[in-house]
């Protein structure tokens, strides 16, 4: 199981899903990670209280920062504001499937992070 997980981990960073400037956002954010230089810059369109797209770009982010804005710009298509403003740290790391090191941390919850902003 752990194997598949990397793959698609590994599928995520090559694919970078929602990866790129989204037309007629309705909310955005960028956000900057002070302790590795992370920059992440979310856009998302929202109708109804709901979210129709996501997309990221960044000018630099590691390997962790970067898959984890692709799983969770996948995962709140479709979400309302509410459900996404409770999503946690335990469900990015449902969604990634691996283990993330503690100094890793401020990475994964980046592009969360900026989503949170973005819908304040």
């Amino acid at each position: 199981m752990e194997t598949m997980y990397k793959e698609e981990i590994l599928d995520l960073y090559a694919e970078k899903p929602n990866y790129g400037p989204l037309k007629n956002k309705t909310h955005s954010a960028i956000l900057e990670n002070p302790s590795c230089g992370d920059e992440i810059h979310l856009d998302l369109k929202v109708e109804n209280g709901k979210i129709i797209d996501a997309k990221y770009t960044n000018k630099k982010g590691c390997f962790v920062t970067i898959v984890s804005a692709s799983a969770i710009t996948e995962k709140i298509k479709g979400m309302t504001l509410e459900e996404v403003k409770k999503l946690s740290k335990k469900d990015i790391d449902k969604l990634l499937g691996i283990k993330i090191i503690e100094t890793r941390i401020a990475c994964e919850l980046l592009p969360l992070e900026a989503i949170k902003e973005a819908i304040k």
